[in-house]
Formats: C-alpha cells, structure tokens, sequence
C-alpha cells in the first residue's frame, strides 16, 4: 500500500531479511524456499508504534479517570518504582504479545530495566527504537546513575538482536529534567549519533509550569538547549501555538500523536491538521497500556481519522489515506527508520502484516483504505513479519508462548501489588 490506489493481485518475493520484487509476474516457485497463497489477505507495511512505555501493560486498568499529574505522581509513579527486572520483563512480553497480534511489527519504547524490554525484543522477533527514560527530580548522585545508564543501554544494545533493535537517549520532560540534565543528554545523543525522544507540551498545565519556571514555553526552552539540533522525536506536542509549530517544522522535529491517551486522561487534541498543513508529518503511538488502555495501532489509526474532523468539524481533516500513513511511514520517518522500514517496496526490509478481507464488516470492498481506516479491527490481522521471518500466522503467535506470558503478568503483578 504505498498509494492511494492499493495493487491487488500482486507478488511480493522476500529474499534473507528484504524484500526483492513486488508485482503481478508470481516468481518462479522452485527459485524460492516457500511459497505462501495470501488470496484473500490484504499485505501492508506493519504499524509503527512511536511512543509507550511496554511494562504499563501491568496498570492497565489500576488507576483510571485521573488527570496527568495525579495519576502520575500518586498511582503510576510509586507502583512503578516497586517495579523489576522480572515485572519489566513480563510486562514488556505481555505488551510484545499484543503489539504483534494487532500487526505492529516496530515500537518505541522509554522506560527503566531496559535491558529487559531489549531481551524481549531480541526473543520476539519484533522491532524496536528502545531508550532509557531518565527523570531528573532526585539527587546528583541518582541523576548520574540514570545518565550513565542511558548511555551504557545505548551503547550495548545498538544495532543489536540482527539490527532490529537501535536505541535513543531520552530526557523524560522539561518538567522533570533540570536545563543542565537536559543539555547533559543532548551531548552524549551528539557523541554517540542518536536521536533524542522526550515528552513534550502533552497539558496546559506543562506549559504553563514551564513559563512560569522558565520564562518560555516548552518548543523554546528545548530549542534554547539543543534539543532540536539533533534528530528529535517528541511525544504528545498537544498544546502548540502557530509560532511552535512553525519552529517544529523548521528543525523537522519529530511527533508521536498519541490520540487514545490523550483523550483518555483529557489531555487535549493535538492540532494534527495544522502540523499537516506545516509539511510535518506526525506519527502515531499508543503510550503506555496504563492511559489507553490497550496497544492497538489500527485504534489509533481510526482515531486519528475520525477526532480531527469531528474537533474541526471539516470531514477532510485526516483523509483516511494520511492516518494509514500516521500509523505507518510516517512512523518509520519519526524513529529514522524509513530507509530501512514503512512501505513495501524491493530493497527494504521485509516488515510486513496480512489483514484477512472476508469478514462481513469489510463487504463490500469499494476502496481498500476505507475499509482499513473506518471498519477494519486488529483482529482481521492473520500474519506478521519481521526481518523477513514470521512472528505470527493465522493468529498464532511462533515466537512467544501466549499462555505463559499470561500467566506470568499477574504472577509479577500480585508481587508487588501491596
């Protein structure tokens, strides 16, 4: 799917980890392994997941309808802090699990223990931009620790697990990072040629805590540090004024817009149509499982189609083709990974997803995108690869035991519950 027109009755050839032909000659069966009959099934570059923290998946449902700081600083914050290696790794898995029965086949990804999440990526067969979130509010000696954290995760783990795993370094706000930190974290991203993944103007009250500490809103304050002079990808960016957007454009700053959660916790409405009109080309992500309260792209996908035009009351905000694109391309753009992934097409990485057409809810099938954007659901999703290997087919998960991971989440849940 790489226009508004979808190719049907095509053939895609995958060779090693890339795909190397698509077009409607069927190769040569015995120049080939395998050869797999997708009558029926859509084929589309996976989703790309810009934004989340995995391990959430464990507070899903544990404090709802709260605003942010609330359920930030008296019901996530000191749950997490309870958090382990193991809560991380089963949270992560849990979150893995879901990612790929939903066809998303790359993530991103800012919490602690990160070498757990990285160790379930490399088992999984996903795809992930993982990063250490560091916030700054405790002590020197506890800063430094994060800091050289991040830096060693960083490190360790680029372009490990067959290159499916790259790494950022990620100040976790202007709200929870002292200038000096910030500007820490944007000199080592310049030593070790990484990008750099904070939240940024996700509530008013953000902003207006920052002019008042600051003197400037969050774009200005993080452009005065540096923070745009590198490749840059900020989640939320919900309250922006024309002046912020512009200067967002001009630095080609990177959004993740990440509708479910911020309507969830009554964050506001990013002003997508405008960053479109601005020649940004904003991403999507789910955040964590905690303020969604799930991991499904194609949610977000129809979001992101359906609330601006509602918020604008103009039906041609979000055209359909532009949130698949969202979910897709846009996203590969938004973690520097669109040389490598979110369009199919000979030469790059064969990350690709089925979605089954059969169903009631897709007939009849006038337009393709349509019917992806407005009726489809991540169920309708039969089969994932990743680097050219299948994760999951016809439903069933090949890399990760479903029944397990189950299990184990509530197991490392009901430890530190209290």
């Amino acid at each position: 799917m790489t226009s508004r027109e979808v190719l049907r009755n095509q053939s895609m050839a995958v060779e090693g980890d890339r795909i190397t032909y698509i077009g409607d000659q069927p190769p040569r069966a015995a120049e080939y392994d395998e050869v797999i009959d997708m009558s029926g099934k859509l084929l589309m570059p996976g989703w790309v997941n810009t934004h989340g923290h995995a391990a959430m998946t464990l507070l899903r449902g544990y404090a709802d309808d709260l605003p942010l700081q609330t359920w930030l600083e008296e019901k996530m914050w000191p749950m997490e802090a309870r958090f382990g290696d193991e809560q991380v790794y089963w949270g992560t898995a849990l979150a893995v699990l879901e990612m790929i029965k939903g066809g998303t086949t790359c993530f991103a990804d800012m919490y602690d223990h990160m070498d757990q999440v990285a160790k379930v990526v490399k088992e999984s067969g996903i795809r992930a931009r993982l990063c250490r979130g560091s916030i700054g509010l405790g002590s020197e000696e506890e800063q430094q620790a994060k800091w050289e954290e991040s830096v060693r995760f960083a490190k360790d783990w680029h372009r490990q697990a067959d290159g499916r795993i790259t790494t950022m370094m990620a100040p976790h706000a202007p709200y929870t990072c002292p200038p000096a930190y910030i500007e820490r974290f944007v000199a080592s991203a310049k030593e070790l040629d990484l990008p750099i993944h904070t939240h940024m103007s996700e509530t008013q009250k953000e902003v207006d805590w920052n002019v008042k500490e600051y003197g400037v809103r969050p774009v200005e304050h993080l452009r005065r540090l540096g923070v745009f002079d590198l490749p840059c990808l900020v989640a939320h960016a919900v309250h922006l004024t024309d002046e912020e957007l512009d200067i967002l454009a001009e630095y080609d700053v990177k959004i993740s817009h990440n509708p479910g959660s911020n309507l969830k916790l009554g964050s506001g409405i990013a002003r997508v149509p405008e960053m479109l009109q601005k020649g940004i080309r904003p991403s999507l992500g789910t955040d964590g499982a905690a303020s969604n309260n799930n991991l499904d792209m194609l949610e977000e996908v129809q979001l992101a189609a359906l609330i601006h035009k509602g918020a604008s009351r103009n039906p041609e905000a979000v055209p359909a083709f532009t949130a698949l694109q969202m979910g897709t391309v846009f996203g590969a753009e938004a973690l520097f990974l669109e040389k490598e992934i979110g369009t199919l097409e000979p030469g790059k990485k064969a990350d690709f997803i089925t979605v089954d057409l059969s169903g009631p809810h897709m007939q009849p099938q006038h337009d393709l995108v349509s019917l992806l954007a407005y009726s489809a659901s991540r169920d309708d999703v039969q089969d994932v690869y990743v680097n050219g290997d299948p994760v999951m087919r016809n439903r069933e998960c090949l890399t990760l035991d479903e029944e397990k991971i189950r299990y184990q989440a509530q197991v490392v849940f009901d430890q530190i519950r209290g």
